[in-house]
């Protein structure tokens, strides 16, 4: 039977970040996952998940400067060390929250780079961030996302990060597969679910074309959780999508799998 996260920057966004842990709590929720808790300390965000009974599934290392464009920084040549930093940076986090998953936002192909050189440079940076997290207990993810919602970003395509991973030859490196991202750019979910489940560490959902609640859409969601339970996938399954509506009202595909639902 599938498991979901609540993803608290997509969802609850009615209230202040902190206070979404409660909601996402009181709705059944036993997990949650979220972009970026860097504005909060990380105390702050573990009391939270303490005193409402979460798991802390997945967060992402700090991007550069979100507000300005920044997508993460690891394809880019010369931020080396700032994304080393950055991995530094979400340390102190995972500790105290005891989340176990790191995602590293590959970032925008920089004018004059080229496909090859930005490659490079993203192998070695996650070569590197993935030593740093093994001895940590941690597994760094990376994810593709689809080219209309970011245009620019480097990593697109499945194949394309199962490919980044073997080249990286790290064991605790794994590909975060956001279905909604891989149907708007590829299509045939079950075949590539299918295809590229050994190399999965984390899947999320939304619906298709939209990105507002999975029941909505061109995605048969439904098959795919059968899907995943045949598979044997026991990870989480992140809830990435932003309600139509007030998010708690907008529950009703979800709540058949909420063990604590009322």
């Amino acid at each position: 039977m599938p498991r979901f996260a609540a993803n608290l920057s997509m969802m609850y966004t009615e209230l202040p970040f902190l206070d979404r842990f409660a909601a996402a709590a009181a709705d059944g929720f036993e997990a949650v996952e979220y972009l970026f808790p860097y504005e909060h300390a990380p105390e702050a965000v573990a009391d939270r998940l303490r005193a409402h009974g979460l798991t802390q599934v997945l967060f992402n290392l700090p991007p550069g400067d979100w507000a300005a464009g920044e997508r993460g920084m690891a394809c880019q040549p010369g931020r080396a060390v700032e994304f080393a930093q950055s991995v530094q940076a979400a340390l102190p986090y995972a500790r105290a929250t005891g989340c176990r998953q790191l995602h590293a936002m590959a970032g925008l192909l920089p004018s004059g780079v080229s496909p090859e050189q930005a490659r490079q440079t993203y192998v070695l940076n996650l070569r590197a961030a993935a030593g740093v997290l093994a001895a940590e207990g941690i597994t760094l993810l990376i994810e593709p996302i689809n080219t209309r919602d970011m245009p620019g970003y480097f990593l697109n395509w499945q194949q394309q990060a199962h490919d980044v991973v073997a080249e990286v030859g790290a064991s605790n490196l794994k590909v975060q597969m956001d279905l909604y991202h891989c149907q708007v750019m590829e299509g045939d979910l079950t075949r590539r679910l299918e295809h590229h489940f050994p190399g999965v560490g984390h899947i999320q959902i939304a619906g298709v074309p939209d990105r507002h609640e999975p029941d909505e859409g061109e995605v048969s969601f439904t098959h795919l959780f059968t899907r995943l339970d045949a598979l044997g996938y026991d990870g989480w399954i992140g809830c990435e999508y932003r309600p139509a509506g007030h998010t708690s009202a907008g529950l009703s595909w979800v709540s058949p799998y909420l063990r604590r639902a009322p």
